[in-house]
C-alpha cells in the first residue's frame, strides 16, 4: 500500500520586505509641483511641530479628489457661525452658492478657492490665505476650524447598490424620465406591484 505523503503547511506569499498591511498612500499621485512643496511643507512641519493639525493636512493632501469633496460657501458660513475669530481650513475646493444671499465676514484657508466664491468672500471684509501662509500663521493649527466637503454629495454615489430590487433605493441609470422607462411594474401597486 502506497504511504500519504506528510503534510506540509502552506506558506503565504509575502511582499518584498515582510508583510505590508500599510494601503494608504504615502505620497500624492498628482505632479503639481505646488502640491508637493506643500506636502514638503507639512511633513516637515508634522515631524518637527506635531500636534495631529499637521498630520492630518498632510495626509489629507495625499488623498484623492473624490476624498477632497468641494465645500460651498453656504455650509462654509453654516459652520462658521459664531466662530469669526477662527480661520477656516479646508483640504479642498471651496464653492460659490447662489442660494446664500448674503456672505458672512470669514477667513479661509483652501487648495482651491472658485473665482465667485472669492470674490464674494472678499467683498464682505473676508480673507483668503494659502496653506503656506497658514503654516506661518498658526504652526500648531491654533485658531482654526478644520473641515471636510460631503463626500457621499457625488451624483454617482446614489447609483451604488443594486436598483429595482425591493427596498433598495438605488438610483436606476435610465435614458429617459418619460412614463414608459422603469415606471410601471414595481413601481406602483396598479401594475404588479409597488417595491
Amino acid at each position: 500500500a502506497a504511504t500519504a505523503a506528510p503534510q506540509t503547511a502552506m506558506g503565504i506569499d509575502l511582499e518584498a520586505g515582510g508583510r505590508n498591511k500599510k494601503k494608504h498612500r504615502t505620497a500624492p499621485k498628482s505632479e503639481n509641483v505646488y502640491l508637493k512643496l506643500l506636502v514638503k511643507l507639512y511633513k516637515f512641519l508634522d515631524r518637527r511641530v506635531g500636534g495631529g493639525f499637521n498630520a492630518v493636512i498632510l495626509k489629507r493632501l495625499f488623498q484623492s479628489k473624490t476624498n477632497r469633496a468641494p465645500l460651498s460657501l453656504s455650509k462654509l458660513a453654516k459652520f462658521m457661525a459664531g466662530k469669526e475669530s477662527k480661520i477656516a481650513v479646508l483640504v479642498g475646493t471651496v464653492t460659490d452658492d447662489v442660494r446664500l444671499s448674503e456672505c458672512p465676514k470669514i477667513r479661509v484657508c483652501a487648495l482651491k478657492v472658485t473665482a465667485t466664491a472669492r470674490a464674494r468672500i472678499l467683498a464682505a471684509g473676508g480673507e483668503v490665505i494659502t496653506f503656506d501662509q497658514l503654516a506661518l500663521m498658526s504652526p500648531k493649527g491654533e485658531g482654526t476650524v478644520l473641515l471636510r466637503g460631503p463626500k457621499n454629495s457625488r451624483e454617482a454615489i446614489k447609483h451604488f447598490g443594486a436598483a429595482g430590487v425591493p427596498h433598495s433605493h438605488a438610483k436606476p441609470y435610465v435614458r429617459a424620465k418619460g412614463r414608459k422607462f422603469e415606471k410601471a411594474r414595481g413601481r406602483r401597486a396598479s401594475r404588479g406591484y409597488k417595491a
